[in-house]
């Protein structure tokens, strides 16, 4: 019988003191930080492939110079994958990257970064 009461009233503590904890979180919070806007910044690229050659066009809208850089990684584990050095997509200016690999392709993807 004692256990049953000692359960009981830690309970009812428990149940007294959540609400009141919520209650001062509530009044704690801090005003969220306004994030400063950013311009936007990175070209639209459409990627290619046929059969093992990789194929990309990069185009800059914005003012601010992208460098972008093509990376390919080849299906066949044997297959060298590749990492493209960084060229400079410039305001309004079209870019073309090329990559293959000896058999398939496993995926393609494209890195931007500012210039510094």
């Amino acid at each position: 019988m004692r256990l049953s009461r000692r359960l009981a009233s830690t309970t009812v503590a428990v149940a007294l003191v959540l609400p009141l904890s919520y209650e001062a979180l509530a009044h704690a919070r801090v005003p969220a930080v306004q994030a400063e806007p950013r311009e936007p910044f990175g070209a639209a690229c459409r990627i290619r492939v046929s059969g093992s050659q990789v194929t990309v066009y990069c185009h800059n809208p914005y003012p601010d110079t992208d460098r972008v850089s093509l990376h390919v990684e080849c299906a066949r584990w044997w297959d060298i994958d590749s990492d493209g050095s960084p060229v400079a997509a410039g305001p309004a200016q079209t870019v073309r990257l090329t990559g293959r690999c000896w058999k398939e392709v496993g995926s393609v993807w494209i890195s931007h970064g500012r210039e510094s």
